[in-house]
């Protein structure tokens, strides 16, 4: 008998008569309860230092112009709906065509995206790349980033993510998922920000489901 086999033997007979302890329920994709979906989202975004506002759908363009309203260039992906940033006054608006080299992109003061979607528990926005959404490289190089967000699109956790962003996976696109601005922090613990992504990021949360009173 090998010492393997004798330890695995002795370790049955010890546990021989012993009460069995039923294995842990594993309830992957359940449903988190949250009293207020929204409000919880818009804490933990917070929380990153990002900015996060709440709009009715009617607002996006105007909230994207005050927010974008010091950029004189602006990328965006090419199947957003361009509304969004019919109001943006005086900046050259781009539709991103694929061909923008990242030095190109690195000339673009902001870029504005959609989302696929936005977990409450942490903050997360997840981008599967769609045609509102574009490739990597355009959430990646611009400063800037005014993501919009719709309140249909949050989940509690991210278990219940996995389900709404299969379809993307299975059609070989890649996810982002962002959490905050970008930052790092050096080896004496100083933070750093815009150095794998943008400095700023600015979610536009559109209360789809129960709209805003008027401001």
């Amino acid at each position: 008998m090998s010492t393997r086999d004798d330890m695995l033997t002795r370790i049955a007979a010890a546990l021989e008569g012993a009460d069995r302890i039923p294995p842990p329920q594993r309830e992957y994709g359940a449903t988190t309860p949250l009293p207020d979906i929204a409000a919880t989202f818009v804490e933990r975004v917070e929380d990153y230092r990002a900015v996060v506002e709440r709009v009715n759908p009617e607002g996006i363009t105007a909230a994207v112009a005050a927010t974008l309203t010091r950029a004189t260039r602006v990328v965006v992906p090419p199947g957003l709906p361009r509304e969004w940033v019919a109001a943006l006054d005086g900046a050259e608006v781009v539709a991103d065509d694929g061909d923008l080299s990242p030095d190109e992109l690195d000339h673009f003061d902001a870029v504005v995206t959609a989302a696929a979607v936005g977990i409450a528990v942490t903050g997360t926005i997840v981008l599967d790349h769609g045609p509102d959404q574009g490739r990597r490289a355009l959430s990646l190089v611009p400063d800037v980033h005014v993501c919009v967000v719709r309140e249909s699109q949050l989940v509690g956790d991210v278990p219940e993510s996995i389900a709404p962003l299969r379809h993307a996976v299975d059609a070989g696109r890649p996810l982002t998922w962002i959490s905050g601005p970008s930052a790092t922090s050096d080896i004496e613990l100083e933070r750093v920000e815009g150095v794998h992504g943008p400095r700023t990021l600015h979610v536009l949360l559109v209360s789809t489901d129960h709209p805003l009173p008027p401001a």
